[in-house]
């Protein structure tokens, strides 16, 4: 290579859990191949903008974050790839400082192609653009060594058929991959070797993990995953609430290192609204769901998505929203405001509902989840001492979450980062728990 030094990386992550997952992938092969990996803020020889394209702003944010790294070193090479490469690589290739643009199929080439520009063996007087058909690839195998804090992701499956009218996904993503339970478990165990105390399995679907392999589901790789010694805490990524029907449940009652917390995309409390996107269920299902997570796993917290909006939304639907928030009573809310994508059903759907129709109903739902979460945090305060999983420490405030997934912030002398400890609860302030420090916690 022509450096004297080692040369650097710098990557950008947009969007979900499944592409930090990805980009921590990246992260490794470029250490292996002797690239240190910077903060992208830095001056770095290489930049990779791992891209999202949920919204129209997550197309716009990797514009920016393209010309932010031209900017910061404009002799740098700069690899694009994600979703929004994988959906429109023409867009991405036009921007100028572009040498490389590919999708989702071979996210793991950015490294090698990288590593051929800095050493010349490759010019790219012009983008390079290596996008597949992603509905026909397969799951692309990559592991994990490295984890932030004491959390790691770890992506088991790729792709969604769900074809929900709103959402671009399924063209960026392809149909839904499985990684082969074995290759997941023996993923966790390495982490688990590697000091992780707590591992969230994720996907674009993970509820449809092993519909692609033979006699494999979710719940089989959870009862796998459940057998491993030492690790703490298992959480899963998004779930479609369809999918906690009663034989799921039961089994999920029965594990021992499964989080009391599941995130469930609920979309719309309105039947008619969820039957405009395609969704799998209705808000009366969705409902037993609930009740029958809460039958089973007494101390369950639940959080959700929202998006508001929609296409034909009406006061009445959107009141269906509020009603079925009021009566889940999540824990925290994610609320997003309709986002138009080429190429869906709903784009091209009548009566599209005004910005400051959904800048207002976004505002009022955004409300309602700040007051249940503080109703939820009120009442975990009814059990005063609680384990916590320490992540991160600033000006003398170490914060973590219990298992139910409670945000509690301590003061302590040091950092705590990875231990297990005990919490002594006092209050709540800015939307989480506040306590004392009882000293390590004893299982």
């Amino acid at each position: 290579m022509p450096y004297q030094n080692r040369p650097t990386v710098g990557i950008f992550t947009l969007g979900c859990k499944v592409n930090q997952y990805e980009s921590e992938a990246i992260a490794e092969g470029f250490e292996a191949a002797g690239v240190t990996v910077s903060s992208p803020d830095e001056a770095c020889d290489v930049y990779v903008i791992n891209t999202c394209t949920v919204t129209a702003e997550s197309d716009r944010k990797a514009g920016q974050l393209i010309r932010r790294a031209a900017a910061k070193n404009p002799n740098a090479y700069i690899l694009v790839t994600g979703c929004h490469s994988q959906s429109d690589p023409a867009a991405v290739a036009k921007i100028p400082c572009v040498h490389y643009v590919c999708g989702n199929t071979n996210k793991l080439s950015v490294v090698d192609t990288a590593l051929a520009l800095l050493s010349g063996e490759k010019v790219a007087p012009s983008p390079i653009v290596c996008v597949e058909d992603v509905q026909s690839a397969p799951f692309e195998p990559m592991t994990i060594t490295h984890f932030d804090r004491t959390r790691a992701y770890v992506k088991i499956e790729d792709g969604c058929e769900n074809r929900c009218t709103y959402c671009a996904i399924p063209n960026a993503r392809g149909k839904v991959r499985s990684k082969p339970l074995a290759a997941a478990v023996a993923e966790v165990e390495s982490l688990v070797r590697g000091g992780c105390r707590e591992v969230v399995l994720t996907g674009i679907e993970t509820a449809s993990y092993g519909r692609d392999l033979d006699g494999v589901s979710l719940i089989d790789l959870l009862e796998a995953v459940d057998r491993i010694e030492g690790l703490d805490r298992v959480r899963l990524g998004s779930l479609d609430p369809s999918l906690m029907r009663a034989p799921f449940v039961e089994r999920l009652a029965g594990l021992r290192t499964l989080a009391p917390h599941f995130h469930l995309s609920m979309q719309s409390g309105s039947a008619r609204i969820l039957a405009a996107m395609k969704r799998k269920y209705n808000p009366e299902q969705a409902l037993a769901g609930i009740a029958r997570l809460r039958e089973a796993i007494p101390d369950v917290e639940l959080t959700t998505d929202f998006i508001v909006g929609f296409p034909s939304e009406t006061d009445a639907d959107f009141a269906d929203t509020m009603a079925l928030a009021r009566e889940a009573q999540f824990l925290q809310m994610h609320v997003f405001a309709y986002s138009r994508r080429a190429g869906t059903p709903a784009a091209a759907m009548a009566d599209q509902i005004a910005k400051q129709v959904k800048k207002e109903r976004s505002a009022a739902l955004t409300a309602l989840g700040a007051e249940l979460r503080h109703a939820r945090l009120c009442r975990a305060m009814k059990e005063p001492v609680r384990p916590v999983l320490m992540e991160t420490f600033e000006n003398g405030i170490s914060v973590g979450h219990t298992k139910e997934f409670f945000e509690v912030a301590v003061r302590t002398d040091a950092a705590l980062n990875g231990d297990l400890v005990s919490v002594r609860l006092t209050g709540v302030e800015s939307g989480r728990l506040v306590g004392t420090l009882e000293g390590a916690y004893e299982q």
